[in-house]
């Protein structure tokens, strides 16, 4: 697959590459805080760059690709939780009720709609710098790649407002020309040498699995199924202390992907007093204690979630041949003949 992709885009020119600005609104009457998978939109814009630019872009993809051809890197379908990250995922959209498949599917189509940037200040006063996508023209199939803006890689001059009428900080840079450390005036933003994810003949092949998440707004989606899943635990009356999974839920966004997973094993609605004494039992082999009480799992600290959920989601498993012990929630579940 990478092969393919790497002599799709050498066989292009950067003379037709477009730079696209990507930014995040929240909707309206919506707070940061709405327990909402849907809670944001995602704006396109335009950006006109130099020869100079569009090279770069260029050549940042193409040694991305050969690196990873290089390498060898396996191809193999997105999971929530993967231990391996010498891997590439591939990811399909169309399914999904996300908001940025608005992005990919209605609006970068409609490139003449699309406006061009002015200047970043009129825009990151109200929306939040998001990420920023590279287009490849091939004979009108396009090609995108996707990088995540982090806050700090985007500056503006905030002379409005500051004191004096002074900027809250100064960005230099060490001109070879004076040999002197110099003012940087006007809006800079910081274009990585790196890429998170590509779209291409309509699947996403992610190479930064945690941005990817971020861009796409998978974060928000697992925390929606995390709390689902702390719903189904209260539902099942066999855990004492479901509140303190709750708190750790809005807290801690890393178990939030744990809870996709127990998910995914539908075990959070199979809970039973056979299945709490198993645990019980599979606990003691890897000295963990899983607290209960008149037949109950109790959670009453951070441990005690820790311990029922890796015992819930089959966290120890055994190789078949070797018979050796491992612990991961990765893992894919396999027919038996």
């Amino acid at each position: 697959m990478i092969e393919n992709l790497l002599e799709t885009i050498q066989d292009l020119t950067p003379k037709n590459l477009q730079l696209y600005f990507i930014t995040r609104v929240l909707k309206k009457g919506l707070k940061k805080s709405a327990k909402s998978m849907d809670k944001f939109d995602y704006k396109l814009y335009r950006v006109d760059v130099n020869p100079d630019i569009r090279e770069h872009l260029y050549d940042l993809t193409v040694d991305q690709l050969e690196f990873m051809h290089k390498k060898n890197f396996e191809v193999s379908d997105y999971d929530v939780i993967s231990d391996d990250t010498q891997q590439i995922f591939t990811y399909q959209m169309k399914t999904k009720a996300l908001s940025f498949a608005d992005v990919i599917y209605n609006v970068l189509p409609k490139k003449s709609k699309i406006k061009t940037i002015q200047n970043i200040e009129s825009i990151v006063l109200d929306e939040e710098m998001w990420a920023y996508c590279v287009g490849f023209d091939n004979e009108g199939e396009w090609i995108y790649t996707f990088r995540k803006i982090l806050s700090g890689k985007v500056a503006i001059d905030e002379k409005k407002g500051s004191k004096k009428g002074k900027m809250n900080s100064i960005r230099t840079y060490f001109s070879t020309k004076s040999n002197k450390l110099e003012l940087l005036h006007g809006e800079t933003v910081n274009l990585d040498k790196q890429i998170d994810c590509v779209f291409w003949e309509d699947a996403f092949y992610i190479f930064k699995k945690t941005q990817f998440e971020q861009i796409v707004g998978l974060a928000e989606e697992f925390k929606k199924v995390a709390e689902d899943v702390v719903e189904s635990l209260k539902n099942s009356n066999m855990i004492e202390g479901v509140e303190l999974i709750s708190k750790e839920v809005a807290e801690t966004p890393s178990i939030h992907k744990k809870l996709v997973r127990l998910q995914k094993t539908g075990n959070a609605d199979n809970i039973t007093t056979e299945s709490i004494a198993l645990m019980r039992q599979v606990g003691k082999e890897f000295n963990l204690e899983l607290k209960c009480k008149d037949g109950k799992i109790q959670i009453e600290d951070k441990n005690d979630i820790d311990v029922a959920l890796k015992l819930l989601c089959d966290y120890y498993k055994e190789g078949k041949v070797s018979g050796k012990n491992y612990g991961t929630y990765a893992g894919k579940q396999l027919p038996v003949n």
